[in-house]
């Protein structure tokens, strides 16, 4: 049965350890569910979304779905329709159609990507560091075992291997943490970067819709006479 050192450092570091782990795996498993929902989202909706005969169309069914690539529509739709009221004086919407609209989907984009981005940072953190801290764990129970030895005067395999064992422990579940959070890290970051591209790719084919509609669309259909 797996006993902690004799050490409260090493011990609380351990604990910490163990921490870093469960906090780990349960953002990878949460990011792993996520990105799984979001490429189902995404793929259903622009299924949806091309099968649209005009874009008034297509802005209904981007209202009905979920999803970053639905959202950055609504984006699209929305300055669209601010772009159709001359009226409208804000800052967003002085210059040329084409650049509001590019701009507006911009935005979007990138908004998109720093929620996708969410929990990337910790995982970071968490394969960066805990090698360091399961080390630190290591070192501070290699210095308590000499200890131990100085005073009982022995220096014998079976005085030392039981410590200094214990000690490396720390070291590796430290290792042991940090591993999956880097791949997962990895994994995640590209992921990300996969869906940036795509929704890069929608908001400039949306653009040239757009462009080839002349930037306007029906009135929405509210249901009231």
């Amino acid at each position: 049965m797996f006993t902690l050192p004799g050490s409260g450092i090493v011990a609380a570091t351990l604990w910490l350890l163990i921490l870093f782990s469960v906090a780990s795996w349960t953002l990878i498993v949460m990011k792993a569910w996520m990105q799984w929902k979001l490429s189902r989202q995404n793929a259903e909706f622009a299924r949806i979304f091309w099968d649209a005969r005009n874009l008034t169309e297509a802005e209904q069914v981007a209202r009905q779905a979920e999803g970053p690539m639905s959202r950055l529509c609504l984006a699209g739709f929305g300055a669209l329709r601010e772009l159709q009221h001359t009226g409208d004086n804000r800052l967003q919407n002085h210059g040329d159609r084409q650049d509001v609209l590019e701009r507006r989907l911009r935005v979007s984009v990138q908004k998109e990507q720093h929620q996708l981005e969410g929990g990337l940072m910790m995982l970071a953190s968490i394969g960066s560091t805990s090698p360091f801290v399961g080390l630190f764990g290591t070192v501070w129970g290699i210095m308590h075992a000499l200890q131990d030895i100085s005073r009982t005067g022995s220096a014998g395999l079976d005085v030392v291997a039981g410590p200094i064992g214990e000690a490396l422990i720390a070291t590796a579940i430290g290792i042991a943490t940090a591993i999956p959070a880097v791949l997962a890290y990895n994994y995640g970051l590209r992921r990300v970067r996969l869906y940036a591209a795509e929704l890069e790719a929608f908001a400039n084919d949306f653009l040239h819709l757009a462009l080839k509609s002349g930037y306007a669309l029906e009135p929405v259909n509210t249901g009231k006479s």
